[in-house]
């Protein structure tokens, strides 16, 4: 059954803000009633010091369903090649304009996915804070891949190997945080996160028999929340 507390304020929003803080979450994450609201006060109260007080509920978490990657359609070969064409094209033009000299990078086909692979020290800035530079880029580069084609054509985009640290970095931080709430008891809500970092998190504590893990919120603010079972 989702939590419900009862939170007290001097007004409904002191009282809402208290309970969002305890709670740790998002307006959007709760059901808010006020239960007690003494605007109408008698003479022979008006000294005694205004009470809100309020029910928040948090909301049914829907659980992420992690699932096993589905077996997809062969793409031709010969289309796979023309949209890495394609992708390689924009890709020198747009490195040799932000860096000021050409760039080389590894770029194969494998499973449907163009991969590439970026050592260059000079391109760190495209990986931005916390990947967002680098998801950005990697997004524009599957658009440019599929602009001539129907295909499921994906763009897998890494620079200096960043996905794999920050996934290291996800799951030492996914065990840390599921030690201290199997310790203290509460729950911990994390800040939002993609939903290709909320599957490390979902993935990494999936078989700790202690605790579970749910996505709330919805779009860019969706963040997991993990929780004892």
């Amino acid at each position: 059954m989702p939590e419900t507390r009862i939170f007290e304020g001097k007004t409904t929003n002191e009282a809402i803000e208290k309970g969002l803080k305890e709670l740790k979450v998002s307006k959007n994450d709760v059901e808010i009633k006020v239960i007690e609201n003494d605007e109408k006060r008698s003479f022979f109260n008006i000294l005694t010091p205004r009470v809100v007080k309020i029910e928040m509920k948090l909301k049914e978490k829907k659980e992420e369903v992690i699932s096993s990657p589905k077996e997809e359609k062969e793409i031709d070969r010969k289309v796979l090649e023309n949209a890495e064409k394609r992708v390689k094209e924009f890709l020198d033009n747009f490195l040799k304009k932000t860096t000021g000299k050409d760039v080389e990078y590894k770029c194969n086909i494998e499973d449907n996915v163009i991969r590439i692979v970026i050592d260059d020290k000079d391109t760190d800035f495209l990986i931005g804070y916390r990947g967002e530079t680098l998801n950005s880029m990697q997004t524009i580069l599957t658009a440019i891949a599929v602009k001539e084609s129907n295909e499921k054509i994906r763009v897998e985009l890494d620079i200096l190997d960043y996905r794999e640290k920050r996934k290291k970095a996800l799951e030492e931080l996914a065990e840390k945080l599921a030690k201290s709430v199997i310790r203290t008891k509460k729950s911990i809500t994390l800040e939002p996160m993609t939903p290709y970092e909320r599957k490390i998190i979902h993935t990494k504590l999936q078989d700790n028999g202690k605790i579970k893990t749910a996505s709330i919120g919805e779009g860019i603010h969706r963040k997991v929340v993990i929780s004892l079972k």
